[in-house]
């Protein structure tokens, strides 16, 4: 039998387990910049019938501000899908820096979050599923420059340093149900 393309793999985990966060499916779609998560967060949503998805970058305060999305998260999205209320969030302005307007997660069978920090170990409890997903160092500095520009480069290389101390402290990898390596 073939090995199933991994959208289909957590499509399948779905159809194997039972909602944790409140009746919601919460997916996580996690993995540092420029790995392919929004791309794969897409298909993953069509593949549902498109299912919402909230960005992690509308969460983090700036680009220092990985550690203090991932509190965020859990009391916008993940408290209120466990007590089975609406989830909503505030989007984060990056050219004022600072929090804007609130944005409801409209109710759904399955909802995704992806981002780095989506499926952090204090989001795990309400996780359906996480998906990690990865490419070469390379690679996704390359597409990262592509995507927002050479001024950005010192941004993204602070930024890589917060990734890499999230990821050493909370194994996310490690813990997820399904990985995809692109490039």
């Amino acid at each position: 039998m073939p090995e199933l393309d991994p959208v289909q793999q957590v499509v399948v985990l779905l159809r194997e387990r039972e909602p944790v966060a409140g009746s919601t499916h919460l997916i996580a779609v996690d993995g540092p910049s420029g790995a392919g998560k929004t791309t794969f967060a897409a298909r993953l949503s069509d593949a549902l019938d498109g299912a919402p998805v909230v960005h992690m970058d509308d969460l983090y305060p700036g680009w220092d501000g990985l550690a203090d999305a991932v509190p965020r998260a859990v009391e916008w999205i993940v408290e209120p899908l466990l007590r089975g209320a609406t989830a909503r969030y505030r989007r984060f302005d990056w050219d004022h820096h600072e929090y804007a307007e609130w944005h409801e997660v409209p109710a759904a069978r399955v909802v995704v979050i992806e981002g780095v920090g989506s499926a952090a170990r204090a989001m795990a409890p309400a996780l359906t599923a996480s998906v990690w997903v990865d490419a070469p160092e390379p690679v996704r500095m390359a597409r990262g420059i592509a995507r927002d520009g050479e001024a950005y480069r010192p941004h993204w290389e602070r930024w890589a340093r917060q990734e890499r101390v999230h990821f050493a402290v909370d194994a996310t990898r490690e813990r997820a149900d399904v990985v995809v390596r692109t490039g």
